[in-house]
């Protein structure tokens, strides 16, 4: 069954490159995974950004740098702490990301109008107990995340390192 379903998300996956590979080809997959972070999480920090992109922090910073820099982010001190800096999508940052929804929609709206009405019922109902399972798995993942956490080691020894903080998951769900 993996298999089979391995081979069958490859058209999908397939789909999801094509509009990415239309509508944002200035950025690169890792700049689009932040930006798409940053929505789901608008006002992030640095550090917990490169925690859910499983990035160092260092590289989180100039990958910021470079959004900025291409106009999809907007830096600015936090409410709580003026050191921190929170970040932000730009209206452009949006618009691009409705486009790449848009245009995977059609896309995937193309090959669905060619489906039975059974069949993309049986494809609804599939993913939707797909996604639903994944994300208790998600949710298991991040709960038992801080019950591993190696002793002796502090959340600032981690944090140096790039690793993520108790009860981080190591990725963020992103699309």
């Amino acid at each position: 069954m993996a298999a089979a379903l391995d081979e069958a998300a490859g058209t999908l996956l397939a789909v999801w490159e094509a509009a990415r590979e239309r509508t944002t080809s200035r950025l690169s997959g890792a700049q689009l995974r932040a930006v798409m972070v940053v929505e789901q999480y608008d006002g992030i920090n640095l550090r917990r950004l490169a925690t859910l992109t499983d990035m160092l922090l260092s590289s989180a910073s100039r990958l910021c740098d470079r959004l900025v820099a291409a106009g999809m982010l907007e830096r600015e001190p936090g409410r709580y702490d003026r050191r921190e800096i929170s970040l932000h999508l730009t209206p452009a940052a949006n618009r691009l990301l409705a486009e790449l929804r848009a245009e995977r929609r059609y896309r995937l709206d193309q090959i669905l109008t060619g489906m039975t009405p059974e069949g993309r019922a049986a494809l609804l109902r599939g993913m939707r107990e797909f996604d639903e399972v994944a994300r208790q798995g998600e949710a298991a993942a991040t709960e038992g995340w801080a019950g591993l956490q190696p002793s002796g080691e502090s959340l600032a020894d981690r944090a140096e390192a790039g690793e993520p903080a108790a009860g981080e998951p190591p990725a963020a769900r992103t699309a």
